[in-house]
């Protein structure tokens, strides 16, 4: 069992900022450089051919059926995106976190990608049971359980290769401090170190 990560202290500074639904119930889940410039000479524009260009990388989505099928198989670690159709900071981190080139690269090397939305009323089967849209909480059960009953939006879950919950993360995240989590989790430094220890080592 993992011990409990000590992450939300550090986006206090930077992710205060999210989508609240009014009558949360009461849920629980199983827990668990910059490289110098060179001082060479730079060559004149017509000596120099022109860099083939890559296209950026894009996160490649999937259900959270899909993800379990693949775990089959292949089993990583999965990051959710719980959001709702409504929340503006879900539809920034979007338009500016998720089409980020250097997050896209992080999320498909290390984690099976999910988007949740949080009042979606189409049931989900995972894992032998049913998740079903629940009208007296407003919400899909699977988000109650994935966000113990937090109802935030965004909130980014992290589960680990056997889809046990490391860390719901709520809030809005830019780009950089997404990346970090990312790197935590996907890297497997939360084995060793909560979060601020890992900061040190940046």
């Amino acid at each position: 069992m993992l011990k409990k990560l000590m992450i939300l202290p550090m986006l206090a500074l930077a992710l205060v900022t999210g989508c609240k639904n009014s009558s949360p119930p009461t849920f629980t889940a199983n827990t668990t450089t910059e490289a110098t410039a060179s001082a060479a000479a730079i060559p004149e524009a017509d000596a120099v051919p022109a860099p083939a260009t890559k296209k950026p990388e894009k996160i490649q989505w999937l259900t959270i059926e899909q993800a379990a099928e693949r775990m089959k198989t292949a089993p990583r670690k999965i990051v959710v995106d719980v959001y709702t159709d409504w929340c503006g900071w879900c539809k920034k981190m979007d338009k500016s976190t998720f089409t980020d080139p250097q997050v896209a690269e992080l999320v498909n090397e290390h984690f099976y990608a999910v988007k949740l939305d949080a009042e979606g009323e189409k049931p989900i089967i995972l894992k032998g049971r049913t998740f079903n849209y629940k009208p007296e909480y407003r919400a899909h059960e699977l988000a109650v359980a994935l966000l113990q009953g937090q109802m935030s939006y965004p909130t980014t879950v992290y589960l680990d290769e056997d889809m046990n919950v490391l860390a719901p993360v709520p809030g809005y995240l830019d780009a950089e401090n997404f990346a970090r989590i990312l790197r935590y989790f996907g890297e497997n430094h939360h084995k060793s170190m909560n979060f601020q220890e890992y900061e040190k080592t940046l």
